[in-house]
């Protein structure tokens, strides 16, 4: 049923929460149907584009990463993406009772993955690395992801919309500070000799 609900939630996202709150899947469900899945688009696209395709800026020569540095950094990027959703999905059950909410069944790690979903979709566009074409898509796929987390939140959690927005905001400013914690893990990483090699 995960497949199903990605395509329900760019649909009808309110009934598609509903339906997830009632199936109530496991977390290795979860990761087997889902996340394992949709986290290799962004991956293997990335992949593609910078190895097959190349970057351009203005008018200089087209840029690639070698196949080697491109793997290294395709399967760090994956697994970033998978501990991510797991890491962020535990923070939101942790602070559930915080929030009041009713649901006691620990949905946090549903409500990361679906979240992200268009995120993970969109991830197809790295296939074709022009850097506005990829901001401008990924911008889109952020706010109908925070809009899918605002939406989402109190109806898997079971609380009220006033405490769904305080506790959806918390979720949000966690996601935020994670994004900044990868691009510093990612210096580190990079500093270590793992980083882009460049080939003409």
């Amino acid at each position: 049923m995960s497949l199903t609900h990605t395509f329900g939630l760019l649909a009808h996202p309110d009934q598609e929460w509903e339906a997830i709150r009632n199936e109530s899947e496991s977390v290795t469900k979860l990761y087997a149907g889902h996340i394992l899945l949709l986290a290799l688009i962004p991956a293997v696209a990335g992949f593609f584009g910078t190895t097959q395709v190349g970057w351009q800026i203005g008018d200089g020569q087209i840029t690639k990463l070698s196949m080697t540095s491109a793997l290294q950094l395709s399967v760090l990027f994956y697994g970033a993406m998978l501990a991510g959703i797991f890491v962020l999905g535990k923070f939101i059950d942790f602070f559930a009772a915080t929030y009041d909410a009713v649901e006691r069944t620990p949905r946090g790690v549903a409500l990361a993955a679906y979240t992200a979903t268009p995120i993970f979709l969109i991830g197809v566009i790295a296939a074709y690395p022009n850097i506005w074409v990829n901001m401008l898509a990924g911008l889109v796929a952020v706010a109908y992801a925070v809009y899918l987390l605002y939406e989402g939140l109190p109806i898997l959690m079971k609380i009220p919309a006033d405490k769904g927005f305080m506790f959806a905001s918390a979720v949000l400013t966690v996601g935020l500070v994670m994004f900044v914690a990868l691009l510093a893990i990612s210096v580190v990483i990079w500093s270590m000799g793992i980083g882009p090699v460049y080939v003409s």
